[in-house]
């Protein structure tokens, strides 16, 4: 019995691993989230809090605005050649009877934001704690000492939100050894950098972990990884060695210098300055945005984004299953923009109406770009009910919103929006449910509309979903079955040439479409040909029927008028009609046949309905 034992409880630990990773998977769709980043997925939604000396220059130093086209106005110290002691002057512009960090986290839980994100020390080297460690610190230059950390965390405290720091650990631009680059020119050794890295990387990252509290996130800026810099692998793990002793709960992102794909242990992927997600991932991730352009407040900024965009960057990353951060930039008097906070405060109000549709939920299952009219995200709300969360983007001219490839039929829907979830009409074909909505759009940004099942809806793959005007539009990009080789091209000339794919002998493109009415269909063909006669052909066939067509010159068209701006003209071809007897899914396959001189650049084919009369 005793040499069983050790068996009998190793496979009793490998059933309940699986066990949990079932159940874990079940309730949280990103099957690589690790138990620290769970409250992280759940969130979605933060803010991030860009303020330290640069924001008393606002943009501008001497007369002259910020030496970069980027208008980044935190990086006004390195861009402007500003001397240290100059830049400690602007201490004086500070109105620090008017700064009250807790202003920034009601703003953000008025926002519906769920963590704040403070840059505790920036690329100028400059903290915003008392730090023992330098002298070049806020504690320094404030009478009486102020801590801007220690009141931010206080507050997030008070308020139930989660506190993140930003930390700039690569780039310092006031230690002699930190890097710089202009070191690029005038180089350091290995030994000196270590020194600035031992001296006040790891004794200021012990401050932070050790004197506020419980600290979310880390968030580090570094946008290469260590193997491009003077940055030692050994010590970016000495680094999160600290924070997994000190804070184990404590999130690290990518920007550490450590990619994902290298260290499992990295709990959330950093994306790029305001780039938003493109594809489903099952680890978490987060993208930093800004309200306008700069991140720092910048009095030249004018590229304010809607509260419309915004809220189409939250909810785009959501449905890929991903958080956003919205960067605000206060000014020397702690005050937020205008602009920014009418902002925040329109996206909390959305979210107080819809936030179930963002909070712990995640993305589905079907293709990000799938649908026209907006975006899906998921979430089992509790035990036999699940639901759907379309967010309408474009409220549909005809009241009527297809979703194309869910099987399973929904036993209800009604507009989150509304507190008696007065049940709205739908129809439900094999894998297309029809939802006949208000005439008005509900709400003025973006509406969300409810399916709930008592499962989770199972899917059909490679369909092309019906557009909110009952086409089909067919692109070598929703195909699921491609043969033969092409040249692909995205928008070129400023837009005025679309994406399409080059053919110089014979492709195939096979799609499926679920036809919803028996009857005729119109097929029409967008593409470029450059020949000066018919040539080649162009050949559909689908529902035992197929039309054909050779391709016709197109010619030229001028895209942009006065400026010798010719480009090949695009144009559309009607190929004729193709019958469907009965409702249900459907293969269309098109063949191109071309020659290398007399090569045709395919863009679409559009399938719908004609009408009866």
């Amino acid at each position: 019995m005793s040499q069983l034992k050790p068996f009998i409880e190793l496979r009793r630990s490998i059933l309940f691993l699986l066990l949990s990773l079932i159940g874990f998977t079940q309730l949280h769709g990103q099957s690589q989230t690790n138990e620290r980043a769970r409250w992280f997925v759940d969130a979605r939604y933060g803010m991030f809090i860009h303020w330290g000396l640069y924001s008393a220059t606002e943009g501008i130093w001497k007369g002259e605005p910020l030496r970069n086209a980027n208008n980044y106005a935190e990086w006004i110290y390195y861009r402007n050649r500003i001397e240290k002691d100059e830049y400690l002057e602007l201490m004086d512009r500070f109105d620090w009877e008017s700064i009250d960090p807790e202003e920034w986290v009601l703003l953000a839980k008025r926002a519906g934001m769920k963590y704040v994100t403070l840059t505790a020390k920036h690329h100028d080297g400059f903290a915003l704690w008392d730090s023992q460690v330098s002298d070049y610190d806020i504690a320094e230059y404030t009478q009486p000492k102020r801590d801007i950390v220690k009141e931010l965390a206080e507050a997030c405290q008070k308020h139930g939100l989660k506190l993140g720091l930003y930390y700039s650990h690569w780039v310092d631009w006031e230690h002699p050894y930190g890097w710089d680059h202009t070191k690029e020119i005038y180089p350091i050794t290995a030994e000196q950098y270590d020194q600035y890295w031992q001296e006040k990387v790891m004794p200021q990252m012990r401050e932070l972990l050790s004197n506020y509290g419980p600290i979310g996130m880390i968030w580090f800026d570094m946008w290469i990884n260590h193997s491009e810099s003077i940055i030692s692998k050994e010590q970016l793990l000495q680094l999160k060695s600290l924070i997994r002793t000190l804070q184990p709960d404590c999130l690290v992102n990518s920007r550490l210098g450590l990619s994902m794909e290298e260290d499992s242990d990295i709990d959330y992927r950093t994306l790029g300055d305001n780039q938003l997600g493109t594809q489903k991932l099952d680890y978490p991730w987060q993208s930093p945005g800004t309200v306008a352009h700069s991140w720092g407040f910048h009095q030249l900024d004018t590229e304010w984004k809607s509260t419309t965009s915004l809220l189409q960057a939250l909810i785009g990353n959501v449905s890929l299953n991903g958080n956003y951060m919205l960067n605000i930039g206060p000014k020397a008097n702690g005050k937020v923009p205008y602009e920014i906070s009418q902002r925040l405060l329109e996206v909390g109000q959305w979210l107080e109406v819809n936030g179930e549709s963002i909070y712990k939920a995640e993305a589905f299952d079907l293709p990000e770009n799938q649908h026209d009219w907006g975006k899906i995200t998921y979430k089992e709300i509790a035990h036999g009910i699940h639901r759907l969360y379309l967010h309408v983007y474009n409220w549909p001219y005809n009241s009527q919103l297809p979703l194309t490839g869910v099987t399973t039929q929904a036993q209800k829907a009604f507009v989150l929006s509304d507190k008696l979830q007065m049940p709205l009409k739908m129809k439900h074909q094999e894998v297309l449910t029809s939802i006949e909505l208000p005439a008005e759009q509900p709400d003025n940004l973006i509406s969300v509309i409810v399916l709930e099942y008592d499962q989770k809806p199972e899917i059909q793959e490679n369909l092309v979903a019906k557009t909110v005007d009952g086409g089909f539009s067919l692109k070598a990009e929703n195909a699921f079955a491609e043969e033969g080789q092409v040249s692909r091209f995205d928008y070129e000339r400023g837009g005025t040439i679309p994406p399409h794919v080059l053919v110089e002998d014979t492709y195939q493109l096979r799609w499926k479409l679920f036809i919803d009415e028996p009857g005729n269909y119109r097929v029409d063909a967008s593409y470029s040909f450059q020949g000066k006669k018919s040539a080649g052909r162009l050949k559909v066939l689908g529902a035992e029927s197929s039309l054909e067509q050779p391709f016709a010159p197109t010619g030229l068209t001028v895209g942009e008028p006065n400026s010798d701006w010719h480009i090949p003209n695009f144009s559309s071809h009607d190929l004729g009609i193709l019958y469907f007897p009965r409702a249900g899914v459907y293969e269309i396959s098109m063949q191109v046949e071309a020659r290398k001189k007399l090569p045709a650049q395919f863009q679409w084919l559009w399938v719908r309905k004609v009408n009866r009369n």
